[in-house]
């Protein structure tokens, strides 16, 4: 059976805001105990409650999910939210990824109110509602096994909005920084006749329509790539906005496993690369070890000469391009390092699909590679090797051998059901 990653496709036909993400999540199959739990690592004690209920939108059952928050009017700064997260029992995935949400958003504010990232206050955003929202969907992605997260084009809205800055246009103008500096398709939306807002809204009733906030642009920005992907799906779940519209005011999440196809589109990606010449090389396999946990495609170490000769290593690590800040931060937090460069680049992948084979030992897993529909190689995965061979007690070249025996059978076996077809 294969165990292929999940990919998760955000379908905006409503919109998207933090509660819708998460309403999505629910519904799609996140337990709200479970929700609950990885949200209880956060010292935000006593400040909001997390509650869930199915609702009807339109035509359509969906879930709601409301972040009720105790002080609505607590501001914070963007250190703050940094150590309210560093300081929570979560993942390093987890924790990477919810940061570089909060700075690109944090970005965004600070570019369209000329003022340093440093100096902007969370206020529409609400600070413990973001939080909660932001790290939510990050936690929920991770629990449903999600490795990629794909986008829809995005309906904006329009009209007017009264805020703490005064009267501004709709899209807020940190969505639609945060849609610009990603270049996310939009599309056109009519802005009046909606509709009243709802009571825990920012809109005014009859200016406009808020369809995409900065909070959901924020999250959809940053982890997301906007394309449909081809997709098996196995799930779907409706995310609830909190509005009653003369439409199914929902975000539709559908979750899967990738199609089959051969070979990939070229993808875009970064490199991550500094050059250290004055850290204990122990403490490297720490640092790729968190990179990895941290969403790291590979890494990898080059010895090399600086300056004077002096002997270094340049630490190298691929990553998918909403990871980049999040990554980086790894990089400066855990080497010597004052500088990360970065590199654009794209690759083709080939298909790939990972089954389990029955060796002497037990199941095994291995990779599948897969070209003009056609499996061309069966690789055993190390890590799965590694675990029969503490478990069992044998060398790993055994365990290693023994997998790779089953693994040619598997070969020779889809090479039997492509003729044959």
């Amino acid at each position: 059976m294969s165990t292929s990653p999940q990919i998760a496709y955000f379908d905006c036909f409503s919109g998207a805001s933090g509660d819708m993400i998460l309403g999505a999540l629910v519904d799609a199959g996140l337990a709200l105990d479970d929700l609950r739990r990885g949200l209880a690592g956060l010292p935000l004690t006593g400040e909001y409650a997390l509650t869930a209920e199915t609702v009807q939108r339109g035509a359509l059952r969906a879930t709601q999910v409301r972040v009720e928050v105790s002080d609505a009017h607590s501001h914070r700064h963007l250190a703050d939210i940094v150590a309210i997260i560093e300081a929570a029992d979560l993942s390093p995935s987890v924790k990477g990824k919810s940061l570089a949400i909060f700075r690109r958003l944090a970005e965004a504010e600070a570019r369209i109110h000329a003022t340093s990232v440093e100096h902007v206050h969370f206020h529409e955003v609400g600070a413990v509602d973001a939080i909660v929202d932001i790290v939510g969907a990050v936690f929920g992605l991770e629990r449903l096994g999600v490795a990629q997260v794909y986008v829809s084009s995005l309906p904006l809205g329009g009209g007017q909005v009264e805020t703490s800055h005064g009267m501004l246009p709709l899209p807020a103008p940190a969505a639609l920084e945060l849609l610009a500096l990603a270049g996310a398709p939009t599309r056109p939306w009519p802005a009046d006749g909606f509709g009243e807002a709802s009571s825990n809204s920012v809109e005014t009733p009859g200016r406009g329509m808020e369809l995409v906030t900065p909070t959901g642009a924020a999250i959809l920005t940053t982890l997301g790539r906007f394309r449909q992907p081809p997709m098996v799906v196995t799930r779907v779940g409706y995310g609830a906005g909190g509005r009653e519209l003369p439409w199914s005011n929902v975000l539709r999440l559908w979750l899967g496993e990738p199609a089959g196809q051969d070979m990939t589109p070229a993808t875009a990606l970064k490199v991550l690369e500094t050059n250290i010449d004055d850290m204990n090389p122990e403490l490297y396999g720490h640092v790729m070890t968190r990179l990895f946990d941290a969403g790291a495609l590979d890494v990898y170490l080059t010895p090399i000469y600086m300056k004077k000769n002096r002997p270094a290593t340049m630490l190298s690590a691929i990553v998918r391009g909403e990871d980049e800040a999040a990554l980086a931060e790894v990089m400066l937090r855990e080497t010597s390092t004052l500088g990360v460069r970065v590199r654009s680049f794209y690759r083709y992948e080939a298909g790939r699909e990972v089954r389990q084979v029955e060796t002497a030992y037990g199941p095994i897993q291995v990779k599948l590679k897969l070209l003009d529909g056609r499996v061309v190689s069966v690789t055993p995965e190390y890590e799965s090797c590694r675990r029969v061979a503490n478990e069992q007690g044998v060398p790993l070249a055994e365990v290693y051998r023994l997998a790779q025996q089953a693994g040619g059978a598997l070969l020779k076996q889809t090479e039997v059901e492509i003729h044959s077809s």
